[in-house]
């Protein structure tokens, strides 16, 4: 597979970031309250590097063990890129997780936050975890995410684990190819987190939402991080 060149990419890079500069200027946010991860799932290691010469740091990938695979191929020559969890975690491959990605978006259930508190309990390091709750408003079942009606009892089981740094929610609306149909979705987890936040009276200060098509429906509804990967880097590879 033959994927975009750094020039390539730091083209898109600068596209999207003024199309979230603007749609910041539209709801009256500062676009530094916005950060980018770029997607690289279904993307080689190469594409990575380009994405990284291009200026990104901050990557998603949503299997552990493609993600673990690529980053043991970039991380010699690009120590510093920040990788983070995006897809459904098994509780059998939580301990690899650990070992590859700063941070799990997709805390889904009762018996993964309990499996990742009992893995980072003894570490030496004392390594507290960030996590972000993820909700599956649409209630699509071949999504993964929390029930709506459940993701109150989840947080609180969140909280109180010592070793867990709860920071949000994170949610994919059902897909629709109009922009506008996932505003709802947005609107919905940013006026749960303010109700989590009053509930629990802690800070919850990441919201991860929109994609390459509505990302900026996305940030004018108060997305903190957007999930790019087409939008940077083309169609992925579905071989």
């Amino acid at each position: 597979m033959t994927g975009p060149s750094a020039d390539e990419i730091s083209g898109r890079l600068a596209a999207v970031r003024g199309r979230i500069a603007r749609a910041c200027e539209r709801a009256g946010r500062d676009p530094a309250g916005v950060s980018l991860l770029a997607v690289t799932k279904g993307h080689p290691a190469e594409v990575v590097e380009n994405a990284a010469r291009a200026g990104l740091t901050l990557f998603g990938e949503n299997r552990v063990a493609e993600g673990a695979g690529k980053i043991d191929l970039v991380r010699p020559r690009w120590p510093d890129l920040s990788w983070r969890l995006i897809g459904p975690l098994q509780t059998n491959k939580a301990r690899r997780a650990l070992q590859y990605f700063a941070a799990v978006e997709s805390l889904d259930r009762q018996r993964l936050a309990e499996r990742l508190e009992a893995l980072l309990a003894p570490a030496p390091e004392r390594r507290v975890l960030p996590v972000f709750v993820e909700v599956n408003l649409g209630g699509e079942p071949t999504k993964s995410g929390v029930s709506e009606e459940g993701a109150g009892d989840l947080m609180g089981l969140a909280l109180a684990q010592p070793h867990l740094d709860v920071r949000g929610l994170m949610t994919v609306p059902p897909y629709c190819e109009d922009p506008e149909a996932a505003r709802p979705f947005f609107r919905r987890l940013r006026e749960m987190r303010g109700r989590l936040a009053d509930r629990f009276g802690r800070p919850l200060p990441e919201l991860s939402m929109g994609m390459s098509h509505d990302f900026e429906v996305a940030v004018e509804e108060g997305a903190t991080e957007v999930r790019v990967g087409t939008g940077l880097f083309g169609a992925r590879d579905t071989a």
